[in-house]
């Protein structure tokens, strides 16, 4: 039968989930995982839903996702920024990632943006591989920048 890809529905985000907490455990960040069943499904399938979900079966069984959303940029316009694409484990190698991965880019450019982005760890080295070969450009002279809860919650305290 092979791999299908198609948009995720509610039902699939238990599976989502699970998917969601595999690639933390890759990552090597297994307790990093704070988003619930219940997040995922009222901000991906509400009035105004903040991501689109894909999803890969083989054989019928969801063995990979891949997770995006619109971004904007002052110097391009609208982009998608792909979050997260993860594939089993025990079904790597078969094709299924660059299902998924084509899925995202046909439905970015169907959107007509002009950049697709994500970020990737640098010792990853099997996804960076992947994506160069794409054609995709690592921009290694931009750093990541964020703030976690607690650094949020800390900056924005009131200061005396």
């Amino acid at each position: 039968m092979g791999v299908v890809v198609r948009e995720a529905i509610e039902a699939d985000m238990p599976r989502v989930l699970e998917l969601i907490k595999e690639l933390a455990v890759y990552e090597k960040q297994p307790d990093a995982v704070r988003i619930t069943l219940q997040t995922l499904v009222s901000e991906g399938f509400g009035e105004q839903p903040l991501f689109t979900c894909f999803v890969s079966q083989w054989d019928g069984v969801i063995v990979g996702m891949a997770l995006c959303y619109f971004r904007f940029s002052t110097w391009s316009g609208r982009t998608v920024h792909l979050e997260d694409l993860i594939v089993s484990e025990s079904k790597r190698g078969l094709g299924i990632g660059m299902a998924l991965y084509t899925r995202v880019l046909e439905y970015a450019n169907s959107f007509g943006v002009k950049r697709v982005e994500w970020v990737v760890l640098s010792w990853n080295t099997p996804a960076i591989q992947f994506y160069e070969k794409t054609g995709a450009k690592l921009l290694k002279e931009w750093y990541l920048v964020q703030f976690d809860e607690e650094g949020l919650s800390h900056f924005l305290k009131p200061r005396s």
